[in-house]
């Protein structure tokens, strides 16, 4: 007697939430196109919804960050995604210690005229820059 994982022929399918995962549908669907193009539209529809939700929501931001971003409102990960893309394109990384920014003028901005900043700091320095809601 075998098992059921033991059958060549049997193929699980893999559940998250009660829900197939989009690898997995060119298995599930035998590689029909059309199935799968339909099945990853519900797949994605409910992450577009939360994708305004907690961290990810776009909130109003100071003049400074605004400058700084080029933006009224953004999320608080959009806004560090921003600085680390200003942080590589101007080599502002020390390059023994890779934990330490330099900060030119426009990191000094919104990183209070700082010259320096350790990597874990940003997060809670740019948090002045995102206002409280009432």
């Amino acid at each position: 007697m075998h098992g059921r994982n033991q059958n060549p022929q049997f193929c699980p399918i893999l559940r998250i939430d009660s829900k197939v995962r989009v690898g997995d549908m060119s298995r599930v669907f035998g590689g029909c196109r059309v199935l799968m193009v339909a099945a990853k539209a519900e797949a994605a529809s409910p992450a577009a919804e939360k994708m305004q939700s907690g961290f990810l929501k776009p909130h109003p931001i100071s003049p400074a960050m605004q400058k700084f971003v080029g933006a009224s409102e953004i999320s608080r990960n959009v806004a560090i995604k921003k600085i680390w893309e200003h942080i590589k394109l101007n080599q502002l990384q020390d390059t023994a210690t890779k934990s330490e920014i330099h900060c030119d003028d426009k990191l000094k901005s919104i990183f209070d005229g700082r010259d320096k900043v350790r990597m874990l700091e940003i997060s809670g320095l740019i948090a002045s820059h995102f206002p409280k809601r009432k």
